[in-house]
This record gives C-alpha cells, structure tokens and sequence, in this order.
C-alpha cells in the first residue's frame, strides 16, 4: 500500500540523540502498526479463501504507486468495546490519497474485524471521512465489504443523527453538492447499508458478493420464501435483472483497475506551483523545545520557526495580548494566519506578569481581532494549541476576561475560512474552545503524542472529582479510613490521567490523527491543498460582540 504519510514522517527521522517526547512517539507508532493489521493474520486468510483481499491490500492497488495516504481515524474505537473485543481502526479505513494523480476521500470497510460490522465509532468515523470530503470537494471511494450494524450495539448504532443513517443522508446531499461518489460491493452489503452504493453516482460489484436489504435467512423467517444468495442479490441478477449495479466485474483486481479508469476521467486537478522554501530551523528540533509532560518554558516562535517557510513570519500585535501570538506567515507557498499559545511567561505593561498559555483579556480581543482581519483578507487560519485555560481570579473578572472570551468565540464560531488545529500540548477548558477544538468545525485536527484534552488539567480535577466523591460519602455516613482514601484518590487520579491521554481522544474521534511533531510541517503543507481546493463561498458575518 503506498505510504501511509503520518507513519512515514513517524520512521524517518534523523539520528538524533532519543528524548522522552520522542520515545513517546516510537512507543506510538508501534500500537499504530498493530492497529493497521486489523483482524490480524486468520482475518486475512479468511479473507482469501473467500476470493478477495484484505482491505489494505485493495487500497495498495487503488491508490497511486508511491503516494503518500493521509489517514484518519485510526485510533477510532480504541479500547471502547470491552465487552466485544478490540476494533481496531473501528473496522473501517478512511483517509485521503492520490488516484490517477487526483486527492480522494477514500472509506473502506475491514471485514477481518467483525466481518465489517459499523459499531458506534465506526458510524462517527465514516461521517467524519464524508464531512472532510463535502467540504473540501474531494471526490469519494467506497469499498463496501461490511454486514451492515453491529446488532447487539443496534440502540447505540441505528436511530441518531450521528449515528448510522446519517451516512445515507450524506451520501444525497454529497451528491446533490456534485462532489463525485464511486461505490465498489467487494462483499457483504446488507440490509439498511445497502443504500450507501446506490446513492452513488457509480456502483461496481464483484462476482461472489451481495447485495440486498436482507439475506437468504431473514427472508424466509419474514415472509417464508426460499431462495439462494446469488438469487436474491448477486453480482449477475443485480447487473441482469435489477439493474441496480453498472459494472459487474469478475474479481477485486478487476473491480479496482475499473475505478481507477472511471476516476481518470474526472478532470484533472490544477498544478500547483511547488515551494522550494524550508523552514527557518530542522523539524526535529522541536523534541529540544516541548517537553514530554508540558511544564517546560518554551518560546512558540521557536515552535513555529520548525514549521513556517523560512523568512515569512510576520507578527501581529507583538507587543499586545502576549500569552496569544498571532503571525502571518506560510507553509510550503501556502499564505495562512497562525493563532498560538505562548508558552513562556509574558510582562504586560497594564498587568504585568501574566504566565504562558493562559488566555487574558487582552490576548483572547488580539485573537478575535486577527481571526476577523484573516476572515477579511481571505487566509486560512491554524490554531496551535497548548493551552491551560482562561486566566480566572478577581483580576482578571474585572479586565472583563469573559466578555473578551467570548468575543473569541464568536468570531471563531462564524469564521469562514478554512481553520486547521494542532494540539502540540494541553487543551483544557475554555481554551479547546476558544482555540478551535472539535466542535468549531475545524477542517482538520490533529494532535501531538503528548497531548492531554480534557475540561481542566490533571491535578485540579482529579482532586476536585475526589472532594466530591468524599463528601457523597459521608453523606451517606459511610466512613473511610486514611488508606481507603488514599486508594480512592489513586483511582480517581489514574481514571481521569487515563482520560486525558490522547488516544482517549482520538478513540472517541476528538483528533483525526495523532501526529509525530517533527511532521507537523509536511503535514500542514498536505492539509492546506486539500482546503484551498475551493474558493470560500461564504460571508463572514459576526454575531453581537459585547465591547
């Protein structure tokens, strides 16, 4: 398969003398390995003793030879389904790569993890995929190898607008939108999921897979009617007499060399001019810079000088709202805005000491400020979070910290342009919020190893969830002893240290890829072209700003 772009980024560093931020991300990169194997060796053989290949192996003849694959999601559903075993990657891959030298979205069902069945993450995780496509008009490929609904999680899975028949819904308005949707049945495609093909503009389907609302079995228990698979819904009575599928092919290579030549005859995408410009300094050296468990000082100039083209940071406001840092500059040619914790403590004239990544009153107005000039002049924007919160006290009330937050938000809520988040430490609070986490539509979000999400950072909570705990207690009149206590906040302190880990996260699909940082350039140069693509549609409109 060609590259995957985040693993190979992972592999090739240079020999460096190992820091803990990057041992973390070897330690990374090897769960990631095992993730891809899906189902595992028995999944593969069962796979080709059935005639097809597992799934990896079609994307590997899918895609263009030696092009690198963005992939997404692939910490989905981790660790979320003790009752039924791991899933890995959710049974589903889903990710963007080059098919005759065009960028698709491509989502391909893992029949070696619970024969494909959609699991609750596995739905969140395909509309994710075909949200990231209708925004940046990127056409779409199914691979549909899948049983359709994992029945026993059926409550969790079926009804909800995030859940399973939402990907149906999209699958209209992708094409009512005329962003182009190929369907290759290389399997099982059955009951309710059989109408993801055939809302497609193409649907080709191998000899030996099928395709209907419901199987052999359900069909003589509903209506007592007997009749074989082939009959019911194969490849020949679908391309004979439903008429339903428009290339009936002998086997998955067959299928696959067909999409390919369908694709090519979409048209071609514009050259883009390539930027001969690196970066100011090497990309690993940020590992000098971050520190594995994010109390060390660092300047994010420094940060930013490992991913920018060298000599086109242009700061705004340099000397104003210093805990936020706010830069023009570029990413492989590419003219973006960058929104930035900084990290080291900052003297205000008016405040004075004011500690790094914290948002005060006067950065989170310099913010919303910038957020609006790029809106303006049209530049995407990327949020480099690390970020502890909203500075909170009687001060800070008084400098009017809320109605300035919520400025931020605001204008980050409405804004236009194409935004990209990098989590390169904490996300805690407000700050995730302010910053362009999840729920603010960024296009992409991706995350550092290091990274910790959660509604306030470790200590505070887990003392607090602690506190509350101890007093349910005693007004239950249960009585503890010191040891008991202290077992207790151990557990309460390693549960919530176990939530704020990112792969939590990325789990439950709160990033779209966990990041080594020394790709944090090549990988932002990819994203870029992909949310350039179009041209904004949209006019930038605030709502009310309390000033």
């Amino acid at each position: 398969m060609p590259g995957d772009i985040i693993h190979l980024l992972m592999t090739e560093t240079g020999q460096s003398k190992a820091k803990p931020l990057k041992e973390l991300c070897d330690a990374i990169l090897v769960q990631e390995a095992t993730l891809r194997e899906g189902g595992g060796l028995s999944g593969q053989e069962r796979q080709r003793k059935l005639g097809r290949l597992p799934v990896r192996e079609r994307m590997a003849r899918l895609l263009d030879d030696k092009s690198p694959f963005l992939e997404l999601g692939l910490w989905a559903g981790y660790r979320m389904y003790p009752d039924w075993g791991e899933i890995p990657a959710a049974g589903v891959v889903t990710g963007v790569g080059r098919v005759c030298q065009r960028s698709c979205m491509v989502i391909a069902n893992d029949a070696t993890v619970k024969a494909g069945a959609f699991f609750p993450a596995t739905a969140k995780k395909v509309l994710r995929a075909q949200r990231i496509a209708l925004e940046n008009s990127l056409p779409v490929i199914y691979l549909v190898d899948s049983a359709g609904a994992f029945l026993p999680l059926q409550d969790e899975v079926f009804p909800d607008e995030d859940d399973f028949g939402r990907i149906f819904r999209n699958n209209a308005v992708l094409s009512a939108r005329g962003v182009p949707q190929f369907a290759a049945i290389m399997g099982n495609c059955i009951a309710g999921g059989a109408y993801l093909p055939v809302l497609c503009d193409k649907v080709l389907m191998t000899k030996g897979s099928g395709l209907y609302l419901a199987g052999p079995a359900l069909v003589k228990a509903a209506i007592g009617q007997v009749i074989e698979a082939e009959e019911l819904g194969g490849s020949e009575m679908h391309a004979e007499i439903s008429g339903t599928v428009d290339f009936q092919e002998p086997d998955d290579e067959a299928c696959l060399a067909r999409l390919r030549s369908l694709i090519d005859f979409l048209p071609p995408e514009p050259e883009r001019p390539a930027s001969e410009a690196g970066a100011e300094r090497h990309p690993e050296s940020v590992y000098n810079l971050v520190s594995l468990d994010g109390r060390a000082e660092y300047d994010l100039r420094d940060l930013l000088a490992c991913v920018v083209d060298q000599g086109s940071m242009q700061e705004y406001k340099m000397e104003y709202g210093q805990t936020l840092v706010t830069v023009y500059a570029r990413i492989g040619g590419q003219a973006v805005g960058i929104v930035g914790n900084q990290r080291k403590r900052c003297h205000s004239k008016k405040a004075g000491i004011q500690i790094g990544g914290v948002i005060y009153a006067d950065s989170a107005d310099k913010a919303a400020r910038f957020v609006m000039d790029c809106n303006q002049t049209g530049l995407p924007i990327v949020f480099v979070q690390d970020v502890q919160g909203f500075m909170v006290g009687r001060d800070a009330e008084q400098s009017g910290i809320i109605r300035a937050g919520a400025k931020l938000v605001n204008v980050v809520s409405n804004s236009v342009v194409p935004k990209i988040t990098v989590i390169v430490g904490g996300s805690f609070g407000a700050g995730n919020y302010a910053l362009c986490g999840k729920a603010f539509d960024p296009r992409f979000i991706f995350a550092w190893p290091n990274a910790k999400y959660a509604v306030m950072g470790g200590e505070q909570a887990s003392e607090t969830l602690f506190t509350i705990l101890q007093r349910n207690l005693q007004a239950k009149e249960n009585t503890l002893t010191q040891e008991e206590l202290n077992q207790l906040r151990e557990a309460v302190r390693s549960n919530y240290k176990q939530q704020t880990d990112i792969r939590y996260g990325a789990a439950r699909g709160w990033v779209d890829a966990i990041i080594p940082p020394h790709a944090t350039r090549d990988i932002l140069k990819t994203v870029l072209g992909l949310v350039t693509r179009k041209p904004i549609q949209n006019h930038f409109q605030t709502g009310v700003l309390q000033v």
